[in-house]
């Protein structure tokens, strides 16, 4: 890739191709620190996510249906720093778009795919934290190992299915249908059917189910919480099982603040790519979504005991000791 040395001159994205883009212009200094930043978000997401999938993979202790889902956030998350930030850095900082037709069509089925995923997760956190907290005692019957791991592979296939129908349906893999693109752009041409489709499966549905389901979450938590504090104050014995409820309620909690996270993150995005034309404004609020993805384990290790011990545990490499998976991680009541 070849800068130019003076500004009066164009510069093409692909100099011997005639429909080829016009490439935006930088200084030296502009590169460097771009990349620079961009790849150490990157490796800071992937680093942070890949401790929590080695923590729940390798502690049998974490081996519940919710920690699935965390784990199945996670690896999402992780893809996101390894595939999606590092493409979309580059087709930022070099204003081209660098590796074909093929791979834009590919390209979006994977980040659709991702983030689709990503939010089927947090439905399904929804669901799990509202059978935990409001039917307690159904819970173990209801939400097994099993039926949680057919749960996540379920929505992955679902959205990879409908994410790679999307993409061909809108001429992805045909730039004939893509007349008005110049060469060296890999932009979403979507129709108006497809744009109300694709907003009500994508974000709209599972948003509405999360915020109805939390909504009732919080009423049952507050309400538990005020039976729990009477009883204590009363001097009354306070049972194991009431216990077991206000640890449901943190864990509630805690992952209701990563559910809130992501919906800051989504809904102006979502928004002002039906509003608003700018591109600027579009971008800055694309990278806030990826940023989102290094947020979670943040979250975990304020919150979570066993995030923070698994995680030292892993970093001073006693996870190769003999016997390392088997150990008690917590020290409290928490998930």
């Amino acid at each position: 890739m070849a800068y130019e040395t003076e500004d009066q001159e164009t510069q093409y994205c692909f100099p011997n191709i005639n429909s080829s883009c016009v490439k935006g212009k930088r200084s030296i200094y502009e590169y460097i620190v771009m990349y620079v930043f961009f790849s150490l978000l990157s490796a800071w997401t992937v680093f942070l996510n890949l401790l929590v999938i080695i923590s729940i993979s390798h502690f049998k202790k974490l081996h519940t249906p919710t920690n699935m889902i965390i784990l199945s956030l996670a690896v999402a998350d992780l893809l996101i720093g390894l595939i999606v930030m590092p493409i979309q850095a580059i087709r930022l900082i070099e204003t081209c778009w660098y590796f074909g037709e093929t791979f834009c069509g590919l390209n979006s089925i994977i980040i659709g795919v991702i983030f689709s995923a990503s939010f089927s997760n947090l439905v399904l956190i929804a669901v799990d934290r509202y059978v935990a907290v409001c039917h307690p005692l159904l819970y173990p019957q209801k939400v097994t190992m099993a039926k949680m791991l057919m749960c996540l592979c379920l929505c992955w296939l679902y959205y990879s299915a409908y994410n790679t129908a999307f993409v061909i349906n809108n001429g992805y893999f045909d730039s004939s249908q893509r007349t008005d693109m110049c060469y060296g752009d890999c932009l979403v041409m979507m129709s108006f059917s497809w744009i109300l489709t694709d907003l009500c499966m994508s974000f709209i549905f599972p948003c509405v189910i999360m915020i109805t389901l939390y909504l009732r979450i919080f009423y049952v938590v507050h309400q538990q919480v005020k039976v729990i504090n009477s009883l204590m104050k009363g001097g009354k014995c306070v049972t194991e099982g009431s216990v077991k409820r206000k640890s449901e309620s943190k864990a509630a909690l805690t992952l209701g603040i990563i559910v809130l996270v992501y919906l800051l993150c989504y809904i102006p995005y979502y928004i002002c790519t039906l509003t608003v034309n700018s591109s600027t404004t579009i971008t800055v609020l694309e990278w806030t979504v990826l940023t989102n993805s290094g947020l979670n384990p943040l979250i975990y290790a304020l919150f979570y005991h066993w995030f923070k011990k698994t995680a030292k545990h892993i970093l001073t490499l006693k996870i190769f000791y003999p016997g390392s998976s088997l150990i008690n991680i917590f020290t409290e009541h928490e998930l």
